[in-house]
């Protein structure tokens, strides 16, 4: 499993556009993403669930990915993170 840490830059935090290109980005690997705030973790291929934590600028996350592709996925993931959010 590999993982890394992000405090969200965005003004809206992870809002409907980017939890929806984050969750169509985290179907394309094999490895199944997950993003975490404060305990509660859930797949970042899923829209509705994602946009349920809440996330707003300031807070940190921790996104994972583990799988065959977990490498590809999280440095595809954070580098989406660091361009939209």
């Amino acid at each position: 499993m590999k993982e890394f840490n992000y405090v969200i830059n965005d003004e809206l935090g992870i809002h409907a556009r980017p939890a929806g290109l984050l969750a169509k980005q985290a179907k394309g690997f094999e490895s199944v993403v997950t993003v975490t705030k404060a305990g509660n973790t859930v797949k970042a291929s899923q829209l509705m669930k994602l946009m349920s934590l809440g996330v707003k600028k300031g807070d940190e996350v921790t996104v994972a990915a583990e799988g065959a592709d977990e490498d590809a996925a999280i440095a595809a993931i954070k580098a989406f993170f660091e361009a939209n959010l």
